[in-house]
């Protein structure tokens, strides 16, 4: 059996991802008897002895699953009767004594649905939207189902028009219903072309021959992944590309909805997806504009096989708006992409979602020093035009300072300190000297603090990221920053070198005599300030808004930038006035701004 499978969105699925629900309900009209029905939502959250069989009012009596065999050889070349449970056929009786196989519904698929009763009943399916995928036999029948609009969709000649193949050759089958109770259900090929809607849920089966259809629809969607607009917790973009079938000029309506409320025991949302679409580059900055989808976004395609029949849509995520509501890591946002042609022939909806993100993980990134504040004193001038001495004091007679000039200026260059910031499931954040990422020895990947806590057999790929800055030590425990992690606020934190320090204190030259911190006689450490300084460096990040482009707003939850200041304090001697002793200090004070972007999420240091 020659068999191709056609993914109208995206490639085949061969994982399955979590369910992050975008909620919808497909309203179905069953006539009394047999009924061929195409689901278009995921109804998998629930299983159909709850939401059929625990329904009194509900009157299906049996549901009927098609899903063939696929293999070499083998084809159907007519409507096939569901008559017995086998490998084409699973199913689902009211009566569970007669129940086969079938225990939910999945969406994409084609069902023969028995209205046991006399009237015509409403089918309302609460489940996912999920992207159509449809598997077409050349040789044999299909029996599928096509996204046209719920509200006036189009008849099968007209639909089938941009297709003049699939117009003229295509032997469509379909279910009049109406059967007495009890009888099988009966096909009819369809005739009334003309006059016959193309209606939203209702399955045809479809022969033609050898011919392999693609066309189900003037416009396709091809999208980065067949599930829909997944961008989890990371993704920040996201590629849809729209494609023009007919031989006129089509345009296609792109519109954001509301995910109706999940149902109980699902994962609720707790907004709507703040989605954005990408505009033109701006040659003089390179970066992208961008609007948003408070009203549909309407795309213009040229015929099919011109310049513009064929366009990439990029779709982002604006982070930064998730990232300042109230809120926590794990909310859900969710939403529903609802595309539709000028023709008013398909109705595609797709399910769009984005959870926020914790910063847990690891962020690297760079301070650039621009900015060193002024120590220059004015002193006061004599009739002599020399300075003027204070009065006398136990330290000496200073000269006497009018004014002192500490506003901030220029460096010459921009002056680079590496930055990394580690932060844990509880929001603890730590600036480390040095990080390790690699295995243990599980071959899971780490955060570790020492080298010899990675597995020595993967040590190639493992890397290290250093602070060169920050002084160094073997225990390498880091410094916990006060303050939070997150746009609006700000971090702290005080690192120290002692004036011993031979590892990290830049004043120490361990073997020079007038620099080594020890007396005339090398047995005794001289005190602060004889031959070294204690250095005390506070460091503050004040994070801010990036610029407001497509690029920044979409990486909002790996990309963290701000202004940085850092006030570097030297302690020098004790000195003693009156009863008070205190310590000579001398204050330098830097800024400029910093970015740090998230290169693990890995929320644990492994100490040990």
């Amino acid at each position: 059996m020659k068999t191709k499978l056609l993914l109208l969105l995206g490639a085949l699925l061969l994982a399955t991802l979590p369910a992050h629900a975008q909620w919808t309900t497909q309203s179905i009209t069953l006539k009394p008897g047999w009924n061929a029905v195409y689901l278009h939502v995921d109804a998998t959250h629930t299983n159909l002895d709850g939401v059929v069989g625990g329904d009194a009012s509900n009157p299906i009596a049996e549901i009927w699953l098609w899903q063939p065999v696929v293999a070499p050889g083998r084809f159907i070349n007519n409507p096939q009767a569901p008559t017995v449970v086998n490998n084409d056929w699973a199913a689902w009786n009211r009566i569970p004594a007669l129940s086969g196989s079938l225990t939910t519904l999945n969406a994409n698929s084609a069902y023969l649905v028995r209205n046991g009763s006399g009237a015509n009943y409403t089918w309302n399916l609460v489940g996912r939207p999920v992207p159509p995928r449809y598997t077409w036999t050349a040789q044999g029948v299909n029996f599928i189902g096509f996204s046209t609009p719920a509200a006036n969709p189009p008849v099968v000649d007209t639909f089938f028009s941009p297709s003049p193949v699939m117009q003229n050759q295509a032997q469509l089958f379909y279910y009049p219903g109406n059967e007495a109770a009890g009888d099988p259900p009966t096909t009819r090929e369809l005739f009334t072309k003309f006059s016959t809607p193309v209606k939203r849920g209702q399955a045809f089966w479809i022969r033609a021959g050898n011919l392999y259809n693609n066309y189900f629809g003037p416009v396709e969607v091809v999208a980065q992944t067949s599930t829909g607009v997944r961008f989890g917790e990371n993704l920040g973009q996201y590629s849809v590309r729209l494609r023009n079938l007919t031989l006129g000029t089509l345009t296609v309506t792109n519109t954001l909805l509301a995910s109706q409320t999940a149902p109980a025991g699902q994962v609720a949302h707790v907004g709507q997806v703040p989605l954005l679409l990408r505009g033109q580059l701006n040659q003089t900055n390179l970066t992208y504009a961008y609007t948003d989808f408070s009203v549909p976004r309407i795309i213009t395609l040229a015929p099919q096989g011109q310049p513009g029949s064929d366009i990439e849509l990029i779709l982002g995520l604006n982070r930064q708006a998730i990232n300042a509501a109230p809120g926590n890591a794990g909310d859900l946002y969710a939403g529903i992409l609802r595309i539709t042609d000028s023709l008013g022939y398909s109705q595609l909806d797709l399910p769009v979602s984005a959870v926020r993100t914790s910063p847990a993980g690891l962020w690297v990134g760079n301070a650039s020093v621009t900015q060193v504040r002024h120590y220059l004193k004015s002193f006061q001038l004599g009739p002599d035009n020399q300075p003027v001495l204070a009065t006398l004091t136990t330290n000496g007679a200073p000269y006497v300072v009018t004014n002192v000039n500490s506003s901030l200026g220029a460096t010459a260059r921009p002056f680079p300190l590496r930055l990394i910031y580690h932060v844990d499931t509880n929001s603890t954040v730590r600036l480390l000297q040095r990080v390790f990422s690699g295995f243990d020895a599980q071959t899971n990947s780490i955060l570790a603090l020492k080298e010899n806590l990675l597995n020595p057999a993967r040590l190639a790929s493992a890397r290290r990221i250093s602070a060169a800055h920050l002084p160094w030590s073997a225990a390498n425990a880091g410094w916990v920053a006060t303050g939070g992690f997150g746009l609006g606020q700000s971090l702290t934190n005080v690192v120290t070198v002692d004036h011993n320090d031979h590892a990290a204190n830049p004043f120490l030259h361990t073997y020079h005599p007038d620099h080594d911190n020890l007396n005339a006689l090398f047995n005794a450490v001289q005190p602060v300030g004889a031959e070294s300084y204690d250095i005390e460096r506070k460091l503050v990040l004040t994070f801010t808004a990036p610029p407001v482009d497509f690029t920044t707003l979409t990486e909002g939850s790996s990309r963290m930038v701000g202004g940085y200041q850092e006030a570097i304090t030297f302690k020098g001697r004790a000195r003693t006035l009156g009863a008070v002793t205190t310590n000579d200090t001398r204050t330098i004070t830097t800024s400029g701004d910093f970015s740090i972007q998230r290169v693990s999420t890995v929320p644990t240091l492994t100490t040990q």
